[in-house]
């Protein structure tokens, strides 16, 4: 599949994530999760993180895809919550690469220093 494929998966599910925003929650799963909040939507993601972490551990690949789609999809509603898109994360994602795993760490622990320092 190509970036700009995916690309746009992403994009059209948060449309449609977006276009539930206010709906009424006796008909749209989003909808009612998004009225019901933060705190709601991310329960839901802590619970199927721990669902991917228990298909991995299980080592079925069907199963893994389905518990990473259920997550990704919750991640979604988390970045409408927020005010946020996919494209955001993706442009991070993109920032990141060529960078290596320990010095993107190393960068960001020592940018939570300083920041600390000045306060």
């Amino acid at each position: 599949m190509s970036t700009t494929s995916s690309d746009d998966t992403l994009a059209r599910l948060a449309a449609v994530i977006e276009s539930r925003r206010g709906g009424d929650p006796e008909q749209s799963y989003v909808a009612r999760l998004l009225a019901k909040g933060p705190d709601a939507i991310l329960k839901k993601i802590g619970e199927e993180a721990t669902e991917t972490v228990m298909a991995g551990k299980d080592g079925q690949p069907e199963k893994i895809v389905h518990e990473l789609a259920d997550l990704w999809f919750h991640c979604l509603v988390a970045l409408a919550h927020f005010g946020l898109s996919p494209a955001q994360v993706l442009d991070e994602l993109r920032r990141r690469e060529g960078i290596s795993g320990l010095e993107e760490f190393a960068a960001r622990k020592a940018a939570a220093r300083d920041h600390e320092g000045r306060h």
